[in-house]
């Protein structure tokens, strides 16, 4: 498997990624292409289509050895399910599958053909193993069977509280993208202490903010 683009996203960690692909639809990316693969005939056509595949690494989650079960997090991290009945990337081969829109194609920059991407759920630098475009009549199944995610769907967003000291250390599509990741509550399931207080980088920058009920609170220092 050759990497042939890498992404580059707000986040340099895994804390905060959206935990589904297209969940956070303001969010936006720049796939950039390995040298070899900076060829503009290789995006011909590409400029037709809304949305993309991505195929990538979970390259923070390599592993020797495999389990036949994980902790979903959508559960809570209490019960364990088949891995190949959630999308865990603790993987016999850790490869990602995102939907993401394509907002708009640079072909010519000073790092090759660039890709605008909305909606995708991958740390900073994850490496693409290949690019597909999505066909509406094909891939999308609105009869589809969530199975036991069906049960636990997203919860209400959280009500955010954002100082404007803080805002303004961001670009405005970075400021709508930050209250939307905050307000799908990026803690693990588990978690509910009203006391604690969580960092996340976003954007070169930690955002601290505490969790009291559906209220999320951002911390004036940043």
């Amino acid at each position: 498997m050759k990497i042939i683009a890498r992404i580059k996203t707000d986040f340099d960690t895994k804390f905060g990624v959206p935990r589904q692909s297209g969940l956070i639809p303001s969010l936006e990316a720049r796939i950039v292409f390995e040298p070899p693969y900076r060829v503009a005939d290789a995006f011909r056509g590409l400029e037709g289509f809304s949305h993309l595949w991505l195929l990538w690494d979970f390259s923070e989650a390599h592993r020797e050895k495999w389990s036949p079960t994980v902790r979903p997090p959508r559960l809570g991290g209490n019960q364990r399910m088949g891995v190949f009945a959630t999308r865990s990337p603790f993987r016999p081969n850790p490869i990602g599958l995102s939907s993401v829109e394509l907002s708009r194609i640079e072909l010519d920059t000073p790092e090759g053909p660039v890709l605008w991407v909305k909606g995708a759920d991958l740390m900073n630098d994850t490496p693409i193993f290949d690019i597909k475009p999505y066909l509406a009549f094909t891939d999308s199944h609105p009869e589809a069977r969530g199975g036991f995610t069906d049960q636990t769907r997203e919860q209400k967003p959280l009500e955010v509280e954002v100082p404007e000291a803080v805002l303004k250390q961001f670009a405005p599509q970075q400021q709508e993208a930050l209250r939307e990741v905050l307000a799908h509550d990026p803690r693990p399931h588990y978690q509910q202490d009203p006391e604690r207080v969580y960092g996340m980088e976003f954007a070169g920058k930690e955002v601290r903010f505490k969790v009291d009920g559906d209220k999320l609170c951002v911390l004036a220092q940043v």
